[in-house]
């Protein structure tokens, strides 16, 4: 895979799942509410997903190392991949009771960083446990601020 690819493609997923997540876990403990919840991963996946496309492609260009074939591929990439994983997170809650929902897209999405993670170590000849900890950890740490934001939201009612 082509490195522009594969730059806008790793962060479009990242991204696209730890936003996704937060999302999901800050509104269901804020809201409770399936609609609420698709609602706001629809808007993630066309606002965010250009915000991130925008940002990676104005970043390739302040870099001032890349062609503008290079540039749009990886502006494409990560718009692209962060659209489909964050829709993918629309399927257990649309399913499953929404508990459940959670729980799979938490699974759903740490598993996936998990996979990315030793990928990415694979690549880089390193050990995959330390990536594959780092990102999980950090991927945790924004589920668990987005929970008490969200209950803390609820009050304000």
């Amino acid at each position: 895979m082509k490195l522009s690819i594969r730059k806008g493609f790793s962060f479009g997923l990242t991204s696209g799942i730890i936003t996704t997540l937060g999302l999901i876990i800050g509104l269901h403990a804020g809201t409770e509410s399936n609609i609420v919840i698709i609602g706001g991963i629809l808007v993630i996946v066309i606002a965010d997903a250009m915000a991130d496309a925008l940002g990676i492609h104005i970043s390739e260009e302040a870099e001032n190392k890349h062609s503008e074939k290079e540039i749009w591929e990886s502006t494409i990439a990560t718009f692209v991949s962060k659209l489909v994983f964050a829709l993918t997170f629309i399927i257990p809650i649309l399913f499953l009771q929404l508990t459940t929902a959670i729980i799979v897209s938490v699974i759903w999405g740490l598993s996936l960083i998990t996979l990315l993670s030793y990928y990415i170590a694979k690549q880089k000849n390193i050990k995959p446990y330390h990536s594959i900890l780092k990102h999980l950890i950090i991927a945790i740490i924004v589920i668990i601020i987005t929970h008490y934001i969200g209950d803390w939201a609820s009050t304000l009612k």
